[in-house]
């Protein structure tokens, strides 16, 4: 696979990002709240608030597993079995969700565009899950001995972050009362939840097995 800045198999890095992005979870529901409350205008707002709140977490992490990781190649294997681990524990919670996707939007209040934005960088900032995920996802696509250097790291969050920013705007173009709709659908929701989960599970074996 080719090798670039420290970052292995990229092409595939992208897949499962967009892959990541495009399942419905927290930050779908809080750019499909914002949207269909606020509009289009909200909605962007909102993408750009959650994906800043992705850098901020790739930042903290990159320096911080540099720092650790240059100490110790136990938490090498440590960063590698539970960021599989985690992957297939995100996959089976999809596999048993039997509630609708959308079944948290509840907000009545028209959101402004700076609110909106402030509110979504915060929730994601503040998230420890979002911290989680990179510290399980993004090491895996990094050279082993490329860990103890934050750029590969800050790469991949600001191309996980632009991706999530290209689908969340697009995603609120079409979050009308139609689209919420659909996604409250129990089949669309279980359909969706189930290839997810399986996706997900597949994707921890092979980091754990790689």
């Amino acid at each position: 696979m080719e090798e670039v800045m420290g970052i292995v198999n990229f092409e595939g890095f992208l897949i499962a990002a967009l892959f990541f992005i495009m399942t419905p979870g927290i930050d779908t529901l809080f750019v499909l709240n914002k949207s269909i409350t606020g509009g289009f205008k909200a909605g962007r707002y909102a993408s750009l608030g959650v994906n800043i709140g992705v850098l901020i977490h790739s930042l903290i992490a990159a320096f911080g597993v540099s720092l650790l990781v240059a100490q110790s190649e136990i938490l090498l294997l440590a960063i590698k079995y539970v960021g599989g681990i985690y992957i297939i524990f995100l996959g089976i919670k999809k596999l048993i969700a039997t509630s609708p996707l959308l079944s948290n939007i509840s907000d009545t209040q028209v959101p402004t565009g700076k609110n909106t934005f402030i509110s979504g960088l915060v929730t994601n900032s503040l998230n420890p899950k979002v911290a989680l995920f990179i510290l399980a996802f993004f090491p895996q696509f990094i050279l082993p001995e490329a860990l103890s250097n934050p750029i590969p790291m800050l790469i991949l969050g600001f191309t996980y972050a632009s991706i999530g920013i290209l689908w969340y705007v697009s995603l609120s173009l079409f979050a009308s009362q139609f689209a919420t709709k659909i996604v409250e659908n129990p089949k669309m929701a279980k359909a969706i939840n189930t290839i997810a989960g399986i996706t997900f599970v597949f994707l921890g074996l092979q980091i754990i097995y790689a």
